[in-house]
């Protein structure tokens, strides 16, 4: 029996949202992405649920994008690139203007997608072996949209650094950039990222969250919606490049690239 790539649990007004793709490093795929969006929808929808936790099943939170997608955008047209682009944009938008608190429990390597995944959550804990990351530049990729969200959280100076040299840096380095919240080791991260969830239960109002979550985000509105309608039309078009195909095709038949 096939196991669902999103697991959804509620205890204590706390919903735990699982990637479930540990065979795939719970690589984004467009199911998988769709899936997320409609669960975390359904999580801000449900009347039990008042902080909601997200992390994933196995040793790595997400590497970006899986190979069978990466193969699938060498037949994909611009209009097909574009809702595909549109795809990953509802699903961190969503995250973002969405009214209950999200907390990233972030247990291995975030990546690419899977880095900006951990950046639109509210709160991120990570342990200190996580390693983070966009790569997209190294493969021909552009690391579009999930810039929009990147150059809120650290400031330009920053962003430049880690999207133009794809490099990846550590939990440490994150925590310094302002890119997560937390630090925690392997062995407290549940007790922890549980035990932040509960207080914020049991000592803050929901209206409060969400209105104090809403005022953040709609601070930074025009900008962003402007930026992300500017982002999904740059990641289209560049996925017609002769650089992204070159670049896909060279990873595909896991070739070394030399730009």
């Amino acid at each position: 029996m096939t196991q669902p790539m999103v697991l959804y649990s509620v205890s204590e007004r706390i919903a735990t949202i699982s990637i479930n793709r540990p065979d795939k490093r719970n690589a984004l795929s467009p199911e998988l992405v769709t899936l997320l969006t409609e669960t975390f929808l359904m999580a801000s929808e449900d009347d039990d649920v008042k902080i909601i936790i997200l992390k994933a099943i196995g040793g790595t939170f997400s590497a970006g994008a899986d190979l069978s997608y990466l193969q699938q955008l060498q037949q994909n047209s611009y209009e097909e690139n574009l809702a595909d682009s549109e795809n990953l944009k509802r699903l961190f938008t969503t995250i973002y203007y969405l009214p209950k608190v999200v907390i990233a429990q972030v247990e291995g390597h975030a990546i690419a997608g899977g880095c900006g995944l951990a950046t639109v959550c509210d709160l991120v804990f990570a342990v200190p072996e996580a390693n983070f990351g966009y790569t997209e530049v190294k493969l021909g990729f552009v690391p579009a949209i999930v810039s929009c969200f990147l150059l809120l959280k650290t400031g330009e100076t920053v962003a430049k650094r880690i999207l133009l040299t794809g490099e990846l840096f550590s939990a440490a380095e994150a925590l310094n950039y302002g890119l997560i919240t937390f630090v925690t080791s392997k062995e407290e991260i549940d007790l922890k990222v549980n035990e932040c969830a509960k207080r914020m239960c049991v000592e803050a109002s929901s209206n409060s969250l969400a209105v104090t979550k809403q005022l953040i985000g709609q601070t930074n509105n025009a900008l962003l919606e402007k930026s992300l309608e500017f982002a999904v039309q740059i990641n289209a078009r560049t996925r017609d490049s002769v650089d992204f195909k070159k670049g896909l095709t060279l990873f595909l038949n896991k070739e070394k690239i030399n730009w």
